[in-house]
């Protein structure tokens, strides 16, 4: 497999290599997630912010398959793309708050570590597509949450 094809991919697929922190990369790659979401966010709107993560959902299928196939591992850990995906999808319509982001951020965790039901169906593809859509379902659960969270709140 192409060298540099590799390299560029393990730079987006660990989020500039968050994901080679040592300890919970899928926490690391979540906070860069909500930190970046903190600062970008008031600059666009709902619909760009919707499509943009669309648009990283599908780099970051592109990627998982290029580092599944070149480090021979179904579901390597050091791939965090799909957790920003996730905790975007958490974030979506929140209130743009440190607290709020939080709170989206410890209920994406949760339902990404627990694995809950369809999640881990989900996991347990061992595809390029399973590392990407188990965060994305995470981070669906997370969103049901929080939304219910703000509207009783």
């Amino acid at each position: 497999m192409n060298r540099s094809k590799v390299k560029v991919a393990e730079f987006i697929g660990t989020v500039a290599y968050a994901g080679r922190l040592p300890i919970a990369p899928g926490t690391w790659g979540s906070l860069v997630a909500l930190i970046t979401w903190y600062v970008v966010k008031p600059f666009m709107n709902d619909s760009f912010f919707l499509l943009l993560n669309a648009g990283i959902f599908f780099v970051g299928v592109v990627v998982s398959e290029i580092l599944v196939e070149a480090w021979d591992d179904t579901d390597p850990k050091a791939v965090v793309i799909d957790e920003w995906v996730g905790m975007w999808i958490a974030l979506f319509l929140v209130p743009h708050s440190v607290i709020w982001g939080t709170v989206a951020f410890f209920l994406f965790r949760f339902f990404d570590i627990l694995k809950p039901g369809p999640i881990q169906l989900i996991d347990d593809l061992h595809s390029p597509l399973g590392v990407m859509l188990d965060d994305v379902l995470a981070g669906i659960f997370a969103l049901w949450v929080i939304q219910s969270l703000i509207y009783f709140l």
